[in-house]
């Protein structure tokens, strides 16, 4: 191994009933589809379009707040205060006692907060409450519930002043999933009816989600990166090398002075390296491990210093040019069976030209002696039958002497 084993390490909308709501409702469908474009080549969506899919999201739903009178407004926020007001002195009473005595606070706060956010939705008072309401849920250890909220922060508030707060309590969680599914939390029965800790199913592939969603919320936050080496990290240690290679890929071009950068480079080496399906399949992945080894030492000359880094990255070198010699053998004796001398000659010489330091390569000096005497191509059997019966018919051709001219 090059590396250790990394477990060691919407819904439809509402159909517009006005002028205006079908105008605002096209303008986030043509948001969407930008953003489906778009997406294909980088994570960021822009702020005008973020902003214009919220605008829709509220007026559709009835949460705008812009056609308020002000008497409107002055009722709605003294609603929302007074929730808020209930929410925070229950939170305070569960800050006040023990962790397992706490929870009904926890959850009486966190309701008061979800009627504050609704009571004046689109204001910095629903932000905050949003932001409360999944602080409590979280510290009433209702993760899942705790998750949503704090997902529905983030896109109804994006880069909000709670946003990296958000981020790593969303990064807390997977990793508690993750990691406790690792450790065998689901036991014999794959469904959790009884932890509210965790979600229903599948902890671990939930876990991963989330962490994509941090990277996509805020990809330029200070987490994004580090929710991408473990996403990564994770695929790899349950054997989804394609998946892992993708993550690790976005980590190397998008995150490039990142902490993580040169164990996304090994890592990245070892999946190229189980990825290869064998001599008979493509070779890209053989390529793509060879770049990515001239560029690691390249880039952490510093790194290479160390013996042990210096000697995976060999290995990792080595295991290349064996899979790249196989190839190339492989196919000289699929050629030296079809009796093709000459085409198998020149991949026993590229063998030895290329990879000579390869157990191949004595195989190959052996071929070459051997077929030394052979012509470059000898008859197949009833190859004479060819010239009896050379061609079925002629084709005919697109133009002839007689076709008119079609250009004069």
């Amino acid at each position: 191994m090059l590396l250790p084993d990394p477990s060691a390490v919407d819904r439809f909308l509402p159909v517009p009933r006005t002028g205006r709501h079908r105008l605002l409702a096209l303008v986030g469908l043509f948001c969407a589809a930008a953003i489906t474009i778009g997406g294909c080549s980088s994570l960021q969506t822009p702020n005008w379009m973020r902003s214009a899919q919220n605008r829709t999201h509220r007026v559709l739903h009835g949460t705008d707040n812009t056609n308020l009178t002000a008497q409107e407004r002055e009722e709605r926020l003294a609603k929302a205060q007074g929730h808020y007001q209930a929410g925070d002195e229950a939170f305070r009473a569960g800050s006040r006692k023990r962790r397992d005595a706490a929870a009904k606070d926890f959850t009486k706060a966190a309701k008061e907060f979800e009627k504050a956010a609704k009571a004046h939705p689109g204001s910095a008072i629903a932000q905050d409450a949003l932001f409360m309401q999944a602080e409590s849920l979280f510290f009433a250890d209702r993760l899942p519930k705790a998750g949503e909220a704090y997902s529905k922060l983030q896109k109804e508030f994006p880069n909000s002043r709670h946003s990296d707060r958000a981020a790593a309590r969303l990064f807390s969680i997977a990793q508690y999933w993750i990691e406790t599914e690792r450790a065998g939390g689901s036991g014999v029965i794959p469904v959790n009816f009884t932890d509210e800790k965790r979600p229903w199913l599948d902890p671990d592939g939930h876990g991963i989600r989330m962490l994509d969603q941090i990277r996509y919320d805020d990809p330029t936050g200070r987490l994004a990166d580090d929710a991408t080496m473990a996403a990564a990290v994770e695929h790899f240690r349950q054997r989804r090398f394609l998946a892992a290679d993708e993550f690790l890929t976005d980590l190397r071009e998008t995150f490039s002075d990142s902490e993580h950068l040169f164990n996304a480079h090994l890592l990245g080496i070892r999946c190229k390296l189980e990825m290869y399906a064998g001599p008979k399949y493509s070779q890209l992945v053989l390529e793509e491990a060879d770049k990515l080894i001239r560029q690691t030492r390249t880039r952490f000359p510093d790194k290479m210093r160390d013996p042990e880094v210096s000697e995976m990255v060999a290995r990792a070198s080595a295991e290349v040019d064996f899979r790249q010699a196989e190839r190339l053998f492989v196919r000289a004796q699929y050629r030296e069976k079809r009796r093709e001398y000459g085409a198998a000659r020149v991949y026993y010489q590229q063998l030895l030209a290329n990879y000579d330091r390869t157990p191949y390569a004595d195989q190959a000096r052996d071929r070459l002696t051997a077929i030394e005497p052979y012509p470059d191509t000898t008859q197949r059997p009833l190859q004479w039958l060819t010239k009896i019966f050379p061609e079925g018919r002629r084709a005919k051709p697109l133009i002839t002497n007689d076709s008119p001219t079609l250009l004069r």
